[in-house]
């Protein structure tokens, strides 16, 4: 792969910060070293000494004060180690990365944590994104990424998708206007990179097959294009076993996977990591080291002891309890909804994540009705016009979380919405 043609003038032109090169070598260092090089404040002047986390299931983590200290330092802008380590381990236990051992030039599987996967992600596009490059999505998507994506100035190309996700034969007709060597000619503008979320994708709650995946990927190979992987519900399939990933099929080291603990372990530590090939994760790692600096070290400290604590069959059980606590959730909405708006709307039963997408049968636009008729009625829905490029287009959709509302609260949430949909009609 030849990797530098992905990259923007800007990604490129990084080089290591030296300051934070001086701190990972301070951090590697053996206790005998006496460091005049960097400015790191000393942690005795820090008001926070010790601290005790109590889990679900009345374990505890333990910051006593030598932790503690390091927990409230500066630390390496890729991760701390020992999280890193775990993470790789995890990653080959999951979608065994057939880069894992490829030289590192090569594409070699690499890893970093970010700030929330969010944050990893605008690096990602950063990375790759100059104003006028195509690059290919299937809508709706997203609106963070959405927004993430409009002030590059880049020609968002839809990819149509169905219940399925993204259809190959629809892909292989929007790339039909390139030849496969023109991805050698700056000139030709193919697409630079492909982006989705393959389970449980918001706002649809569909999921791309395997097959489909494996589709895409020949297609991306034929093309030269990256994929971004966005997984954000990879833990909230509500069937297994889970779907194969795009990253586990990655013979060429074209894949660019982004990974979030938020739906599992908590959205407010901002824990995601970026999996992909080694000459791009650098990339991103040099740019965090002149913007977050680094992923909150005490919240990596948190969430490492309590990786190591459970191990990688205590994470996956943890996971499963997520799953059936959804999965109940997604039945009790799906009973509302076949309750109360059973001829008035359709839909289809989302195989992943937190979300249900509804078309109201009969109403061009549901704009008005939902942001402002609904919200006069006390309930908060998504109108589907936010997850696409043209937010002014019409469209008859909406987005409903099963995430924080009771079964009882969703009942009573869809009997409103559906005597607003008559009153409307």
């Amino acid at each position: 792969m030849n990797y530098t043609r992905f990259l923007t003038a800007t990604s490129t032109a990084r080089k290591p910060s030296a300051i934070r090169v001086w701190t990972e070598i301070l951090n590697r260092a053996p206790k005998s070293v006496i460091s005049l090089a960097t400015g790191s404040p000393n942690p005795n002047t820090f008001p926070f000494k010790t601290a005790v986390i109590t889990t679900k299931h009345g374990n505890t983590i333990q910051f006593d004060e030598e932790i503690m200290k390091r927990a409230l330092q500066y630390s390496q802008s890729a991760g701390i180690p020992e999280l890193l380590s775990w993470l790789k381990q995890l990653q080959v236990k999951l979608h065994n990365p057939p880069t894992i051992n490829y030289p590192s030039s090569q594409g070699q599987m690499d890893l970093c944590v970010t700030a929330g996967s969010q944050d990893g992600l605008c690096k990602v596009f950063e990375m790759i994104i100059n104003r006028g490059d195509n690059i290919l999505l299937n809508e709706p998507v997203y609106s963070g990424t959405l927004q993430a994506l409009l002030p590059l100035g880049c020609n968002i190309i839809n990819v149509p998708s169905d219940g399925y996700g993204i259809i190959p034969d629809s892909l292989k007709e929007v790339l039909s206007r390139w030849k496969p060597e023109d991805s050698k000619d700056p000139q030709k503008n193919t697409p630079k990179l492909l982006y989705t979320v393959p389970n449980g994708n918001n706002p649809t709650g569909n999921s791309l097959t395997s097959s489909r995946k494996k589709e895409i990927y020949e297609l991306a190979r034929k093309y030269d294009f990256l994929i971004i992987e966005d997984d954000p519900y990879y833990f909230l399939q509500f069937n297994k076993p889970w779907t194969p990933t795009f990253l586990s099929m990655d013979v060429d080291g074209r894949v660019i996977r982004a990974d979030s603990f938020s739906k599992v372990l908590s959205s407010g530590l901002r824990i995601g990591f970026i999996t992909g090939p080694k000459p791009l994760i650098e990339r991103i790692v040099l740019h965090t080291q002149v913007s977050t600096l680094h992923t909150s070290t005490f919240t990596q400290l948190l969430v490492s002891q309590l990786l190591h604590q459970w191990g990688e069959e205590g994470f996956l059980a943890h996971v499963d309890r997520v799953i059936d606590f959804y999965k109940n959730q997604k039945d009790a909405l799906l009973a509302a909804a076949d309750k109360w708006l059973s001829g008035l709307a359709e839909w289809h039963a989302p195989t992943a994540g937190m979300f249900l997408w509804v078309k109201i049968k009969g109403i061009n636009d549901v704009k008005k009705l939902i942001e402002e008729k609904a919200i006069k009625k006390e309930i908060l829905m998504v109108p589907g016009s936010d997850f696409y490029v043209d937010s002014s287009a019409p469209s008859p959709f909406f987005r409903a979380s099963f995430s924080l509302a009771s079964p009882e609260q969703m009942d009573v949430a869809f009997q409103r919405l559906a005597q607003l949909i008559k009153e409307s009609l």
